[in-house]
C-alpha cells in the first residue's frame, strides 16, 4: 500500500510555485506560462494554485521578488573581502552576469510581454530594482572618481547606466544566440573596454 501524500505547508508550497515559474520562464518562455501548465508540472489542481496565489498577476510579482531577493543576496557575495571601489564594481558586474547564466529565466522575464505590456506592478517592481542597482554602480564610479582612477569629467550616473546597459544589451544577445557562448567571459571582455574609457587620460610625453 503506497504512503499517503503529505501536504506541503503553505510557504513550501507557494515557493514550490514561484522556482517552478522561474524554471518554466527560462526553459518555455513567461509569455506561453500558463497556471495549468504550472500545476501539472509541480502536480497540484490549478484551484491549488490559485489558493496560493489569487491572480496570475500575483505569481508572477511573486517570481520578481524572489528574483530580487537572489540579486541581493548575489551582490552581499560580490562586496565581501573586497575593499577597492573598482574590484568591487568589477564584481558586481560580473557576478550579475554570472547569475544570469545560472537563472536564464531574468532575460525572457524582463523581455516579455508580460512585463512590458500586462503587468504594471511587475514593471514598477523590475524598474525600481535597475535603479537601486544603478545607485549601487554610481557610488562606486564615484569612489573611483574621486581617487583618480577615473576620468573627472566623467558622470558617474551615466556611466553606471552605461554598465547597465551593458549587462542588459549582453544578455539579450546571449539569450538570441541560444546562450551559445560565455555570458561572463564576453562580459569581463567588455567591461575592460568600457573601464578604459573612464579612466583618467595619460600625461602627454613630455618631449626633449
Amino acid at each position: 500500500m503506497a504512503a499517503p501524500r503529505t501536504r506541503k505547508r503553505a510557504v513550501d508550497r507557494k515557493a514550490e510555485i514561484v522556482e517552478t515559474a522561474i524554471r518554466l520562464s527560462a526553459e518555455i518562455g513567461p509569455d506561453r506560462l500558463t497556471t495549468d501548465l504550472l500545476a501539472r508540472e509541480i502536480g497540484i489542481s490549478q484551484p491549488a494554485i490559485f489558493r496560493h496565489f489569487p491572480t496570475k498577476g500575483d505569481i508572477w510579482l511573486a517570481v520578481a521578488q524572489r528574483i530580487g531577493e537572489m540579486l541581493r543576496q548575489n551582490a552581499l557575495l560580490s562586496d565581501k573581502d573586497v575593499v577597492q571601489p573598482i574590484d568591487k564594481l568589477r564584481n558586481l558586474v560580473v557576478d550579475h552576469l554570472a547569475f544570469i547564466e545560472q537563472t536564464p529565466a531574468i532575460p525572457a522575464i524582463l523581455f516579455s510581454r508580460e512585463l512590458h505590456a500586462e503587468n504594471e506592478h511587475l514593471r514598477a517592481f523590475f524598474s525600481q530594482l535597475i535603479e537601486s542597482r544603478q545607485r549601487s554602480l554610481a557610488r562606486l564610479i564615484h569612489a573611483e572618481i574621486a581617487v583618480g582612477r577615473f576620468n573627472k569629467s566623467l558622470n558617474a550616473d551615466d556611466a553606471a547606466y552605461l554598465l547597465l546597459a551593458l549587462i542588459q544589451g549582453l544578455a539579450m544577445r546571449w539569450s538570441l544566440n541560444n546562450r551559445q557562448f560565455d555570458l561572463v567571459a564576453e562580459g569581463q571582455r567588455l567591461l575592460a573596454l568600457q573601464f578604459s574609457g573612464f579612466e583618467k587620460p595619460a600625461a602627454p610625453a613630455k618631449n626633449g
